[in-house]
């Protein structure tokens, strides 16, 4: 493509007769492409693993962009329920040890004052 034009569109009807006229007629890539004015031959290919895994249908789903993340799913009741007390549970544990550990630390200053 030269510089500063759009790149070329093309309707999915086009692209299903591109590929059904490349296995009828046993056309390779690069004659598919040149015989119906495609740009590069990569697009025929790319035209043709679509056609495969997903049918003509694939040609009609929009595929340019980025693909959307959407919201996360949502978790079930009784899983984030789970989640919730196991943080809480992990946070009461890490403060008890935390406790502990001042009291050894506690002790340990305590026996080396006394010497």
């Amino acid at each position: 493509m030269p510089k500063g034009q759009p790149n070329k569109r093309y309707t999915p009807e086009f692209k299903i007769k591109v590929i059904e006229t490349m296995h009828n007629e046993g056309l390779s890539y690069k004659e598919a492409a040149r015989q119906f004015d495609v740009s590069y031959d990569t697009v025929v290919a790319k035209w043709e693993r679509i056609y495969l895994e997903e049918g003509k249908e694939g040609f009609y789903i929009e595929r340019r962009g980025r693909k959307s993340t959407g919201r996360p799913a949502k978790l079930k009741k009784e899983v984030e329920e789970d989640l919730i007390s196991e943080v809480q549970r992990l946070r009461a544990e890490n403060a008890y040890l935390k406790k502990l550990n001042a009291l050894v630390a506690e002790r340990v200053r305590q026996e080396k004052k006394h010497k």
